[in-house]
C-alpha cells in the first residue's frame, strides 16, 4: 500500500506541475507586470478597455470583488457550456460568476487520444499560454496532453495545440464568440497577474446533473467500459466541486487513471476492465512477462529509421488490413497496446479498442510478422521496456 500511495502522489506532482511550461508568443521583460504587457498587445489591450468597468459592475452586482485572485474554469462539452468560478482567498468556497455558450462541439464524447481525432480533450489541465495573436482572435492554451493522456493517447501522435479560443470555430478546441473569448482572457489575464500562475481548466462530457446529458452519456458508453470508467472519475470530480466548492485533489496512477479524493467508495473501486482476460476482442499472442514497464526512463524506444519510419509501416499497415474491414467499413480506428522488450523485441500485442474478433486477431498477427525490432527505451544508459499505445488508421491510400 506504501509503495502505491507514493506512486500516486508522485504522478500527481507531475500532473500539477508541469516540467516546461509553454512560453508567451512575445514574453514581457523582467521590469513590465503581466497586465502592461497585455496592454501593449492590440487585441487585449481592446478587450480590456471595452469590458473591464463592465465586468467589474458584473462582479459587484453578484456580491463578488474584482479582480479576482483565483478562478476556476470548467467545461461541459455535451450541454455546450463554459463557466467561470473566482474566490478571493484559498480557503473561501468558489462563487459562480457566469456561464458562457460554447459555440461549437468537435467530435464526440470521450477523451482525446491521437492527432486528428478532432476530439475536444476531457480531463484535468490548467491554462499555459495566453496568446495575444491568435488566429482565432484571443486565446489560452491548455497543457494537452497531461500525464494520463501521456499514457493512454497515441504514443506516436498524441495531438497538441488545445485552446479556449475566439473565432467561433473549431477542430477540437473550446470555440467562444470573440467578445466572450475577451471576456474570459480578461478575468483570466486579472488572476494571472494576481499569481494564479496554473488557472485549473476541467472539461467533462457532461453536467452529470442534468438528467438529458445522463442519459445519452449511459447510452453512449453503454457498450463501452473503458470509456463508461473513464467518465466515472470524472463524475467523482464533478460531485467533489458541486459538493464542496473548493476543487478536488486528482492524482493519477501508473494505468493513467484519474484518482478523486473523497470519492464514494462505489466510485474509488470502480476498477479498469483487463482486457486481456476479459473483453473477447482483445486477443494476446507473443507473450512475455514484463513488471517494470512503468519504469522511468531517459529515452524513448526508436523504430528503424525513426518516427517518420514508424509513421510509413503503420501507414502501409493501415492500408493492408484495409481489405479485412467488415462490409459497410470503409474507414475505422483501431488502439494497439504493444511492449518494446529490453532486447528491443515488440511483444505482448494487445488491441484496445477494435472491430470483431476475427479482424484484431488478423491485425495482431500482422503486426507481429511485420514490425521490425526497436532500440529499446534506456534509462541510465541501461535498457528498460516501456508501453507504447498507438492508434492505426485502416483506410485506403490517398
Amino acid at each position: 500500500m506504501k509503495n502505491i500511495l507514493l506512486t500516486l502522489f508522485s504522478s500527481c506532482y507531475f500532473f500539477v506541475l508541469p516540467a516546461q511550461e509553454k512560453s508567451l508568443l512575445v514574453s514581457p521583460s523582467n521590469s513590465t507586470s503581466f497586465i502592461e504587457f497585455q496592454r501593449m498587445q492590440t487585441r487585449p489591450a481592446v478587450a480590456f478597455n471595452r469590458w473591464e468597468d463592465t465586468l467589474q459592475k458584473q462582479f459587484e452586482n453578484k456580491g463578488l470583488k474584482w479582480p479576482a485572485n483565483f478562478i476556476y474554469i470548467r467545461s461541459f462539452k455535451f450541454d455546450s457550456q463554459l463557466e467561470i468560478w473566482v474566490k478571493n482567498e484559498k480557503k473561501e468556497n468558489f462563487k459562480l460568476f457566469k456561464t458562457y455558450k460554447v459555440c461549437a462541439l468537435a467530435g464526440t464524447l470521450g477523451p482525446k487520444r491521437m492527432e486528428g481525432d478532432y476530439q475536444v480533450p476531457e480531463g484535468f489541465y490548467y491554462i499555459n499560454e495566453f496568446n495575444p495573436r491568435s488566429s482565432y482572435h484571443l486565446s489560452l492554451g491548455l497543457n494537452y496532453p497531461n500525464t494520463s493522456d501521456k499514457i493512454l493517447s497515441d504514443s506516436l501522435m498524441p495531438g497538441s495545440e488545445i485552446y479556449i479560443h475566439g473565432s467561433c470555430v473549431t477542430v477540437g478546441c473550446i470555440p467562444l464568440t470573440d467578445p466572450i473569448i475577451e471576456e474570459v482572457y480578461t478575468i483570466a489575464s486579472y488572476a494571472k497577474e494576481k499569481g494564479q500562475d496554473f488557472i485549473p481548466v476541467h472539461i467533462f462530457p457532461i453536467r452529470y446533473n442534468v438528467e438529458k446529458s445522463v442519459e445519452y452519456l449511459e447510452r453512449l458508453t453503454k457498450q463501452d467500459i473503458f470509456l463508461k470508467n473513464f467518465s466515472t472519475s470524472l463524475e467523482d470530480a464533478f460531485n467533489y466541486f458541486e459538493k464542496n466548492k473548493q476543487l478536488p485533489v486528482v492524482m493519477i496512477n501508473e494505468d493513467g487513471k484519474y484518482l478523486v479524493n473523497d470519492a464514494p467508495v462505489k466510485k474509488a473501486i470502480v476498477k479498469i476492465v483487463e482486457p486481456l482476460t476479459v473483453v473477447k476482442n482483445i486477443i494476446k499472442h507473443r507473450v512475455r512477462n514484463i513488471s517494470d514497464a512503468n519504469s522511468a526512463f531517459h529515452q524513448g524506444p526508436i523504430y528503424p529509421g525513426g518516427t517518420e519510419s514508424f509513421a510509413k509501416y503503420l501507414d502501409k499497415l493501415g492500408y493492408e488490413m484495409h481489405a479485412q474491414l467488415p462490409k459497410n467499413y470503409k474507414k475505422t480506428y483501431v488502439q494497439v497496446q504493444f511492449f518494446v522488450d529490453k532486447d528491443g523485441v515488440p511483444v505482448n500485442f494487445t488491441v484496445l479498442k477494435g472491430l470483431n474478433e476475427e479482424f484484431n486477431e488478423a491485425l495482431i498477427l500482422k503486426m507481429e510478422s511485420t514490425m521490425e525490432n526497436w532500440q529499446p527505451a534506456l534509462l541510465s544508459n541501461q535498457p528498460v521496456p516501456k508501453k507504447l499505445v498507438q492508434t492505426i488508421t485502416v483506410d485506403v491510400a490517398k
